[in-house]
């Protein structure tokens, strides 16, 4: 019974997400408004940490079942993909690099604000 409230709770999220993009004339996702709401919740206190956490830790656990279709979808265009591979790849690694980057940077300032106040 915790795991289907925890899952409602996270549904409801997604849907309120799924709302705001109607209302919203963005071009952003319905799953970014929706991770912003639960961030925001999970922060404020509205939302405790116990009451996703299970759910969140099984749906992090098959996260790589979400990736299987996109994977065979790439593997059904490599023809298409063979002459570009090298640009993608490039584009990939400096992109990746880029986000752990600002990733850390963000983070540093975080822990040493925090260390500030203290």
């Amino acid at each position: 019974m915790r795991y289907l409230r925890q899952l409602s709770l996270i549904l409801l999220i997604a849907a309120i997400g799924e709302l705001l993009r109607g209302f919203i004339p963005l071009p952003i996702p319905a799953g970014i408004y929706g991770f912003c709401i639960l961030f925001t919740c999970l922060c404020t206190g509205v939302i405790k940490l116990h009451q996703v956490e299970n759910v969140a830790d099984l749906m992090v656990e098959v996260l790589s079942l979400f990736l299987v279709p996109s994977c065979v979808s790439l593997m059904a265009y490599w023809s298409n993909m063979r002459d570009s591979i090298l640009p993608i790849i490039l584009i990939c690694l400096c992109s990746t690099a880029g986000v752990q980057i600002v990733t850390g940077k963000v983070s540093d300032f975080i822990i040493s604000r925090k260390e500030g106040k203290k």
